[in-house]
């Protein structure tokens, strides 16, 4: 049965005290006190370290097991490679979540690409070509260029999601590529009425038989974080 993954991308905000995380709650229990009325998490983390074993444990051992960790690409694959294939920093990554994937617990690995590259089917579909199968990814396209019938169906072949990205500033379109979907909401404000809107959308695509993982803008204020809790009490 498919299922709706909400959340935001992180965890350790002492100023989402005491709306989401109680007055007194140490940071060391923030995440276990998140996984208590969220069901996902998008980590930006691993965008800039390569997540260690004993890392992944700990996360594991804070969260109930239907707890998924969705994880931010490596910048050596977007920012500094450029969706050049490089086998063994491919493998070094993979390897380094192997333990969240092992138990079921990963949810998709979001590629975000930088603002100045450009649409390019035939480096994308090489680079989809280069990484290991059995795992969901999701990318994310900064500039216009890349919302091409070409580009949807190099990630159609591959079952990659096309990142649906909205900001006060830019959004992507809404095409399913993959049998899921993925949502990063970062507008400074959601009204009640799009809040349901979007609630309404996911159930759709829970119905149809698609994952859904949303993830609202976090950072200083607790709004997105009780906008994903009321997502889940919304969708059931």
């Amino acid at each position: 049965m498919a299922r709706i993954y909400a959340g935001t991308s992180g965890w350790a905000y002492a100023t989402w005290k005491p709306d989401f995380y109680p007055a007194k709650l140490p940071a060391s229990r923030f995440l276990q006190h998140y996984a208590s009325q969220l069901n996902s998490v998008e980590v930006n983390y691993t965008f800039r370290t390569l997540l260690s074993e004993k890392l992944a444990r700990r996360w594991l051992e804070a969260t109930p097991a239907e707890f998924t960790f969705s994880l931010k690409a490596h910048q050596m694959f977007t920012h500094l490679r450029r969706l050049q294939p490089d086998a063994d920093f491919t493998r070094r990554f993979f390897t380094c979540i192997t333990p969240l994937a092992q138990e079921q617990r990963l949810g998709a690995v979001l590629f975000q690409l930088p603002p100045n590259l450009k649409g390019d089917a035939p480096l994308l579909r090489a680079f989809l070509d280069s990484l290991p199968k059995g795992f969901r990814a999701a990318f994310e396209f900064r500039h216009q260029s890349w919302f091409s019938e070409a580009v949807f169906d190099t990630l159609k072949q591959f079952g990659a999601a096309l990142c649906v990205a909205e900001s006060d500033d830019f959004e992507t379109p809404d095409v399913p590529t993959a049998g899921f979907a993925y949502y990063r909401l970062r507008k400074e404000s959601y009204s009640p009425a799009r809040r349901k809107a979007l609630a309404e959308h996911f159930v759709n695509l829970r119905a149809a038989g698609r994952d859904v993982y949303a993830y609202y803008k976090h950072e200083d204020t607790p709004e997105g974080a009780l906008h994903a809790r009321e997502l889940l009490q919304a969708a059931g």
